[in-house]
């Protein structure tokens, strides 16, 4: 079992920046690849970014390629992602997600936080 808390998620203003991070505990860390999906509501959970295991290999949804950087810290148990020059579409639950493989799909991930609320206000 893989227990996953994210954190940072907040108000701002269009075009500024937040820093999410997402804890895993659990399980060994290193074993997952490791995503960020976002939902707003009443909408899908869409793909944002993922990274595999050793820190070497990321991908993106193309909407926020070269604004959003995913990274880990595997000493720490920890991912983050930077988010820059944020838009108001992209206010939503952001979700940090645990995987034997990285992936866009949900369903492959087996272990889902809870999520923390982003606010992109105008």
């Amino acid at each position: 079992q893989v227990h996953i808390i994210e954190s940072g998620g907040g108000w701002v203003q269009v075009g500024g920046s937040l820093r999410l991070s997402c804890e895993a505990s659990g399980r060994t860390f290193q074993d997952f690849a490791m995503g960020w999906f976002r939902q707003a509501p009443g909408k899908s959970r869409d793909f944002v970014a993922a990274i595999n295991w050793p820190g070497s290999y990321t991908r993106y949804a193309d909407s926020v390629k070269g604004r959003f950087t995913i990274s880990r810290d595997n000493a720490k148990n920890t991912v983050h992602l930077q988010m820059n020059n944020l838009k108001v579409e992209e206010t939503a639950v952001y979700y940090c997600a645990a995987g034997n493989l990285l992936s866009t799909m949900t369903g492959e991930y087996s272990y889902w936080g809870q999520g923390t609320q982003v606010t992109v206000s105008s």
